[in-house]
């Protein structure tokens, strides 16, 4: 199955109620990238830490280089990004070890 979109958030001097997606540990995700986005990442879980990854697109002499990924603890929430265009793609592609992870991306 394709990866699931994930909206980005544009703020507003109004103001906006930021949009939530739920992990999918099976599918995974995909969000719009131009090198101005941050994602917030909240483990909503309360026992177990929870593992991101994202995907580096940028290959060096043709190989694959290795992902960046990060752990959130129980109840934890971290604000990842900017991510650079070259080294992640337009659409950066991003897994999810489990559903108790959401993820809110901003429009910087």
């Amino acid at each position: 199955m394709p990866r699931v979109n994930v909206p980005l958030n544009t703020p507003t001097r109004a103001g906006i109620a930021l949009t939530t997606t739920p992990g999918d540990a099976t599918n995974h995700h995909v969000m719009v990238n131009d090198g101005r986005t941050a994602i917030l990442i909240k483990n909503t879980g309360s026992t177990v830490a929870r593992v991101v990854t994202f995907k580096i697109s940028k290959k060096v002499d043709g190989q694959a280089v290795t992902a960046r990924t990060a752990s959130l603890v129980a109840g934890e929430q971290k604000l990842f990004g900017p991510f650079s265009v070259e080294e992640y793609g337009g659409r950066m592609e991003i897994d999810v070890a489990h559903a108790e992870l959401t993820l809110t991306p901003i429009k910087l």
